[in-house]
């Protein structure tokens, strides 16, 4: 596989639900939080009956991924300046499985270059976070999700909540970025917390870790760094969940390739089934992050 070390540039860019629908929500559409001390919670979006087609890619010359460099851990320059992170790696995963290794290139772009690249045919696939929603369908195709974000409360280790949690967050305060959509998740689906906003994130944390407020609700990948790191002392926990709500959170992560292109989604398709069920997909999970945001 090639890293395409050219163009390089590193850039600044429901209502109220019921307690029986939530618990629906969580057990069918994620894995169910482990156990303090468990092994981590692998995301795992496939239905284990599938049997996806191995496609056949004998006539394809060319496999270029078009990504970025400042979406870290997912694309970034690591401390040599190479082009690294879990969609690099995946992209080698995924080619290793097709079988095309040989002819696999990652080539990165500021991320308003990736579209008309691809329509210019300068790659054939996009891993870098492209948002599916109905316009961009209008523009690409997509494989399936191959990661998405769910919201997770985290709290103090000695009061962190176990499920089912929608009756015991009644009247607790619970930190929220204002305006976001974990706000509006939270007041949706937790009708009876105490919301309690904030504008930065750190003032957030700050609260938290000295007993403020009762809890935090917000981006679980986000949360799992705070928890992995040392500005939170070891504070704190993820405490239920988590909930996935794509009317509020998207569908996650996918790689978008030319509208017409069916048969390359469906060959990331098959790819990406395979790399999850032989455990390559778990391997990268943690790799980039150790503390599961599942």
């Amino acid at each position: 596989m090639r890293i395409n070390r050219n163009n390089r540039i590193k850039y600044d860019p429901l209502r109220r639900l019921t307690a029986a629908l939530l618990a629906v929500l969580i057990a069918g559409a994620c894995p169910a939080a482990p156990a303090l001390g468990a092994d981590p919670a692998i995301p795992n979006f496939w239905d284990a009956k599938e049997r996806l087609k191995k496609p056949d890619l004998s006539e394809l010359r060319r496999l270029r991924f078009l990504t970025t460099v400042d979406f870290p851990p997912f694309n970034f320059l690591d401390s040599d300046g190479e082009l690294a992170g879990f969609n690099v790696d995946l992209a080698r995963a995924i080619c290793a499985e097709l079988g095309i290794l040989d002819r696999c290139q990652v080539q990165a772009l500021p991320f308003t270059d990736l579209g008309e690249a691809l329509h210019k045919g300068e790659g054939e696939a996009i891993i870098a976070g492209i948002a599916v929603t109905p316009k961009s369908r209008e523009e690409f195709a997509f494989s399936r999700s191959y990661l998405r974000f769910p919201a997770r409360f985290i709290m103090p280790k000695p009061t962190a909540l176990s499920e089912p949690i929608y009756r015991k967050v009644a009247g607790l305060r619970i930190g929220v970025m204002a305006g976001s959509a974990h706000e509006r998740m939270l007041r949706a689906y937790f009708p009876d917390a105490r919301p309690v906003t904030f504008s930065r994130l750190d003032w957030l944390y700050e609260d938290l870790k000295e007993r403020k407020i009762d809890g935090a609700f917000g981006d679980g990948m986000r949360f799992s760094f705070w928890l992995a790191g040392t500005d939170s002392q070891g504070c704190c926990r993820f405490a239920g969940g988590p909930y996935l709500a794509p009317e509020y959170l998207g569908q996650g992560m996918a790689i978008a390739v030319e509208k017409k292109d069916f048969a390359l989604a469906a060959a990331f398709d098959y790819a990406l089934r395979e790399i999850t069920v032989n455990g390559k997909f778990a391997e990268l999970y943690l790799r980039y992050f150790p503390v599961s945001f599942y």
